[in-house]
């Protein structure tokens, strides 16, 4: 049988990182964002997921 296709998620930055702790720009860094209006297409998991709450001010989901 055929594997699903795997189901992705689109972000776009909206805010810039400055004034932030390191943290949060190194998980900006690791979901492919890091200038304002640029967008990421990631495969969907929890740890997906967690990194997007964690910067969750910074991005927003694209539909």
């Amino acid at each position: 049988m055929a594997k699903a296709p795997a189901k992705t998620i689109t972000l776009e930055q909206y805010a810039s990182p400055q004034r932030r702790p390191g943290d949060q720009r190194a998980t900006l860094i690791g979901l492919k964002l890091n200038r304002i209006r640029r967008q990421s297409t990631l495969v969907d998991s929890p740890a997906l997921r967690g990194m997007i709450a964690k910067v969750a001010h910074l991005v927003r989901v694209v539909e």
